[in-house]
């Protein structure tokens, strides 16, 4: 058998459990209200409730029991249309109200002796009647508690599958990160070759697979503490510093405990290598990356700052759209978050961009 399968016959053994046990109670309860009724009624046509009550438990005991034998009838035809259900439930309210008037008259011989033994007919027509009414209750009761909880397991059923979506979602947005940075980091490597910076290709080499490394080991369901993300940022900084190490400085600005907050895995790695291939790697001046997190209310805010040359923003074409990067961004904080996650991007400055990350606050 599959896993998948296996999965589906333990839902299928719980779902039939709970069914059981809520019917259990509720044919208690409903019994219990009957003969509540049943002893006030008979309280009003002068009958003693008190002396009377053996009898009545016996017989309810008797209803409780049939009961039960119609909704395990009912139960088997679960997957049947609802027109089937409710010839079933009739057929079986029918049988055992014929088998409850039996248990009523046969109460009434052991109890009252009466000699000679008389059938009031008259008297047993209305406990046919009276028992068949309380057994169709009973069904359609039954009927409702059963659509009740296919209600219940079709919603679970959906929010499983919403969750496997989400997850393939994520998982493809978050592995879309990997490629991305090894395209660039590439890129990277090629130009320190071109530039006969052959120690410092090889070194950013063995970097990049020790970085690469790391990475494919994190879950992409997982979240990672922001000083997690933080250490690996830092090391993929590292390997472009191989290549701008006298063009490129870092500072960082996390406020107080927020190293032990929760983020997605590599969140912050498109906005920094954007920061990076934009700022840095466009500007013959040193330019300064800054990495912050902040507090706003509830939310936790991720933003990564860069210079830009003026030159390089004066001659930059207006885009209609965001790079993969940023986009990969965005599209991960916000299916991760629905209407909380947001990314926003853009010039702070006109020689100063930015991108901020808002996501809820959560601490490990």
């Amino acid at each position: 058998m599959k896993p998948r399968d296996d999965a589906k016959s333990v839902d299928e053994s719980a779902y039939v459990a709970t069914v059981r046990r809520t019917t259990l109670w509720l044919g208690f309860l409903y019994w219990f209200v009957e003969f509540l009724v049943s002893s006030i009624l008979w309280g009003i046509l002068g009958i003693d409730p008190v002396m009377s009550a053996p009898g009545k438990l016996l017989l309810m005991s008797c209803g409780m029991t049939f009961s039960y034998g119609i909704a395990a009838a009912m139960f088997s035809a679960r997957h049947q249309h609802i027109a089937v259900k409710i010839v079933v439930g009739f057929a079986c309210s029918l049988i055992a109200a014929f088998a409850n008037t039996g248990v009523d008259f046969l109460l009434y011989l052991f109890i009252v002796r009466p000699d000679p033994i008389v059938a009031d007919w008259t008297s047993i027509g209305y406990t046919l009647v009276y028992s068949m009414a309380t057994f169709v209750g009973w069904s359609f009761f039954f009927v409702a508690l059963l659509y009740s909880f296919e209600l219940r397991e079709r919603e679970r059923r959906l929010a499983v599958t919403r969750e496997e979506a989400l997850a393939a979602q994520m998982r493809a947005l978050r592995y879309q990160v990997n490629p991305h940075f090894l395209f660039n980091t590439l890129n990277s490597i090629t130009g320190l070759i071109e530039e006969g910076e052959t120690d410092a290709a090889t070194r950013m080499v063995m970097s990049l697979s020790s970085f690469l490394r790391t990475t494919l080991e994190l879950d992409p369901l997982h979240d990672v503490r922001l000083a997690d993300e933080l250490a690996l940022q830092t090391g993929y900084l590292h390997i472009e510093g191989e290549r701008y190490c006298d063009r490129m400085k870092l500072r960082m600005d996390i406020g107080t405990g927020l190293e032990e907050a929760l983020v997605p895995s590599l969140i912050l790695q498109p906005l920094i290598e954007n920061a990076v291939k934009h700022g840095v790697g466009g500007s013959a001046d040193q330019v300064e990356i800054v990495i912050s997190a902040a507090k706003v209310g509830e939310t936790l805010q991720l933003s990564v700052e860069n210079d830009i040359a003026t030159e390089t923003v004066a001659a930059r074409p207006r885009s209609t759209g965001t790079g993969i990067g940023l986009k990969n961004v965005t599209d991960r904080v916000q299916a991760r978050f629905p209407g909380v996650g947001a990314c926003v991007s853009g010039l702070v400055s006109p020689a100063r961009f930015r991108a901020a990350i808002t996501m809820p606050l959560r601490l490990a």
